[in-house]
Order: C-alpha cells, then sequence, then structure tokens
C-alpha cells in the first residue's frame, strides 16, 4: 500500500478552520464578555495547535520506506493522536480555571444576541470540518485525522454548551449558569480525550488487529486446514495505517517450492482482498521436522 502525502491537504483545511473560528470566538467574547467564550475561544488555540501537530505527523507517516525504516513511517500518527488527547485534555483544564473565578465572582453579560450568531458561525464551521475529517480518516485508515476531528466535534460540544448557557442566562437572568455549563462541557470532553490518549498508546504497542479482522484472517486460514495443511504462530499487529498478519503454514515434507509457493500466493491474495492495505509473512514448515513446532512463540 503506498502512502498517502495527499492527506496534508486535510490538515491545511484544519488549520484554516482554527484561525477562522478562533477570530469569530474572541469576537463573540469581546461583544459579550461570556467567560464560557472565553474559554471556548481558548479551546480553539488548542486546536490550532492541534493542527499544525497533524500536520507535521502526516508530513512524516507519507514518507515512504528507507533503509533505517523499511516498514514506513506510519507510526509517526500516534504521536499525533496522543499529542490530540493531551490538548483535548488541557484545553478541559483551561475551560476549568476560567470558569471558576466567574462562578465565584459572576459577571452580567452583553449583547448576548450577537454574541450568539458569532459562536453559531463558529460552531458550523468547526463541524463541517469535522465531518471531513472523520469521513477521510475512516476512508484512509488515519487516526490522526480521526482525532483531529474528534477533536474539533468536542469543540462543537464547548460551543453548544456555551451557546446553551448564554440562552439560559438570557431567560433566566441566573448569570452562574454560564460558568457552571462551562465546566459541565470541560468534564464532558475529558472523556474524548482520555480515549484518544488510549488509542495512541495501544497503536505504539504494537496492539494486534480488531477482532473482526483477526476473525476474517483465521476464517481464510481455517479454509485451508486439513490433514496436509496446518497452521500456527499467527500474529497480527497495526501501525498507523499499516496492518501486518504473520504465520507459519505447515504442509508435507514431500511437497514440492512450487506447491508451497503456490498455496502461499492464494492464502495471501485472499487475505489481501479480506482486510484491505495488509501486509502478509508466511513461513513455510515441513510437519516431519520437530523444530517446526519449535518456534511458536516470538520468543523461542
Amino acid at each position: 500500500m503506498k502512502s498517502n502525502p495527499s492527506l496534508t491537504r486535510y490538515a491545511w483545511l484544519s488549520i484554516a478552520a482554527a484561525v477562522l473560528t478562533i477570530s469569530l470566538k474572541v469576537t463573540a467574547y469581546l461583544l459579550t464578555g461570556s467567560v464560557g467564550l472565553l474559554s471556548d475561544a481558548m479551546e480553539s488555540l488548542v486546536n490550532l495547535a492541534a493542527a499544525f501537530m497533524a500536520l507535521a505527523m502526516l508530513t512524516v507517516a507519507s514518507r515512504p520506506p528507507d533503509e533505517l525504516h523499511a516498514f514506513g513511517h506510519s507510526k509517526a500518527e500516534y504521536f499525533a493522536s496522543g499529542m490530540e488527547g493531551a490538548l483535548i485534555l488541557l484545553a478541559a483544564g483551561m475551560i476549568g480555571w476560567t470558569a471558576v473565578p466567574r462562578l465565584l465572582a459572576p459577571q452580567p453579560l452583553e449583547q448576548m444576541g450577537l454574541g450568539l450568531v458569532v459562536s453559531l458561525a463558529a460552531s458550523t464551521v468547526n463541524f463541517a470540518v469535522a465531518r471531513i475529517l472523520l469521513a477521510a480518516g475512516k476512508k484512509h485508515h488515519s487516526i490522526t485525522l480521526e482525532a483531529d476531528a474528534r477533536h474539533l466535534l468536542t469543540d462543537v460540544w464547548t460551543s453548544a454548551g456555551v451557546l446553551a448557557a448564554i440562552t439560559a442566562v438570557a431567560l433566566t437572568g441566573w448569570v452562574r449558569l454560564d460558568p457552571i455549563i462551562a465546566l459541565i462541557v470541560a468534564a464532558n470532553i475529558i472523556w474524548t480525550g482520555i480515549q484518544l490518549l488510549r488509542r495512541s498508546a495501544l497503536g505504539l504497542m504494537d496492539t494486534a488487529l480488531a477482532e473482526s479482522e483477526q476473525a476474517l484472517v483465521r476464517q481464510i486460514l481455517d479454509s485451508y486446514a486439513d490433514k496436509e495443511v496446518q497452521y500456527h504462530a499467527l500474529w497480527t499487529r497495526e501501525a498507523g495505517a499499516r496492518k501486518f498478519v504473520s504465520v507459519h503454514i505447515l504442509v508435507p515434507a514431500l511437497w514440492t517450492v512450487q506447491q508451497g509457493h503456490q498455496l502461499l500466493e492464494e492464502m495471501d491474495r485472499r487475505i489481501r482482498e479480506a482486510v484491505p492495505g495488509i501486509y502478509i509473512f508466511t513461513h513455510l514448515e515441513p510437519f516431519s521436522d520437530p523444530a517446526a513446532f519449535e518456534d511458536m512463540n516470538l520468543d523461542r
């Protein structure tokens, strides 16, 4: 599977969206004085930093394999998604930092109607870009784009909470609703940050393929298993957009090299069709050789 340097265009789209939404949200804050809108703008600053990180890591991940990185550079994406998760947690902390003082010393909001319109425009931009990034991330198996999309969606949730707070303040006159809802939103987006950090850590630790994909591989291998053909030492792992499977195939010792080769080629083709983008490493062994049963573990 070839790397896809064109994915960086999505990072540039995220950067442009962050710059635009920061401008809109700062304007909304200056109009209303809402601490919720201020925290929303601060999270967009985090979005901008995350978008630049995504751009850098997608650029690295798109590099072709070289002598020092024979399996490519796709794991660089996990650094970007991990940073996204950390920045989401930072954004939650920033929201809490700005909301608590206002909760203790509430202040009236101004020009709420105009502020709502400007903030709604920023949320619309973030939602549209997030949907584009999420679709591209799933299509190209890019955890960086998916993480960036999730980050933007947390921004949308933040904005929705802020808009709800401002509307509630306008209807009830209870100004403490502004920081209270900001704190609730902060608690909600913490979960997204934790999940992204977890997925990034698992990816860097060479976690196995998803159970559904492993089941597809086993189903194909089982279809060949009979008195003459068996398999063992099946290992899988995932690294960014790349997926790997390694397996030992046992056949009769009297088989010719050509027979073994044809079998492995057919297996490889069917597995690649079932799990697109997968890299397959097969090792042919004879039943009659005791050594064939001594290498079933990664560390003999």
